[in-house]
């Protein structure tokens, strides 16, 4: 799964770098991220309309975790923060969205979690930071989705929340060692038939089958298991693991005295 990642590129670099026509407002003064959490605001690359009517490229602001826009509550959203590739078209929550609203979530890196065998104790995990091995951006395919409150005014601006989840595969045979699903994650190449509006689920279909860039992981520390850490210090490699040496063999025991050695 991918339940963590890093952005902490501008608004206006991401904009150069994934060839974005509109920043709003919201998306430009988002702060950078070391450890991007589930229900928190995220960046989204979308082609939606501009006020004119045509199809512009824009980045936007939505809230990790996918509502429905058939749910009675918001609350669900926290649970949808990943959608299987090999499921969306027969998800009620993801299929509509697959067909319509598709997106790209600007990444500098994420977080996957290692479990280590403990020698009979509880099992520990090894996070890893991975990241494009040329330090470009990531681009993390998602869905995206409006939900309306019910309890607002029809005149609240307030009133439509948007939201969006990652899409995940299989991982990849360099990484299955450290977690057996990696995000979908798409190369300049594809992100215009990925975007486009006018493209739908079979056509969009292919693309989930998309090979990933060259990436690197990398072991950092355990700090960023907590969401209340976030700065550049979490990508600081971790510490090599100290080496298992077997402690020496206790020197023999002198005889005792007044007794010959055998």
């Amino acid at each position: 799964m991918c339940g963590r990642y890093a952005s902490f590129r501008e608004g206006q670099q991401l904009a150069d770098e994934l060839a974005v026509a509109i920043v709003a407002d919201d998306a430009r003064l988002l702060g950078p991220s070391w450890n991007v959490a589930p229900t928190d605001g995220v960046r989204i690359v979308v082609d939606r309309p501009d006020q004119q009517g045509e199809v512009v490229r824009q980045l936007r602001v939505a809230r990790w975790g996918l509502v429905p826009s058939w749910a009675k509550d918001q609350s669900i959203g926290s649970r949808l923060v990943n959608a299987r590739a090999e499921s969306l078209e027969r998800s009620n929550a993801f299929a509509r969205p697959f067909a319509v609203r598709r997106a790209l979530l600007p990444a500098d890196g994420y977080y996957e979690w290692q479990r280590l065998e403990a020698g009979g104790r509880r099992p520990r995990k090894q996070p890893f930071y991975i990241h494009p091995a040329d330090g470009g951006p990531l681009a993390l395919a998602g869905l995206y989705e409006f939900w309306r409150d019910a309890t607002k005014a029809a005149d609240d601006p307030d009133r439509w929340l948007v939201t969006a989840v990652v899409i995940t595969r299989p991982a990849s045979p360099e990484l299955a060692h450290i977690h057996d699903r990696q995000p979908l994650m798409l190369t300049p190449d594809l992100w215009d038939a990925w975007l486009d509006p006018a493209v739908g689920a079979e056509g969009a279909e292919p693309l989930l089958g998309a090979q990933p860039p060259r990436l690197l992981a990398q072991p950092v520390t355990d700090a960023v298991n907590s969401v209340r850490n976030n700065g550049p210090e979490l990508l600081t490699p971790a510490p090599p693991e100290p080496a298992n040496v077997s402690p020496p063999a206790p020197a023999p025991s002198p005889p005792a005295a007044g007794r010959p050695a055998r």
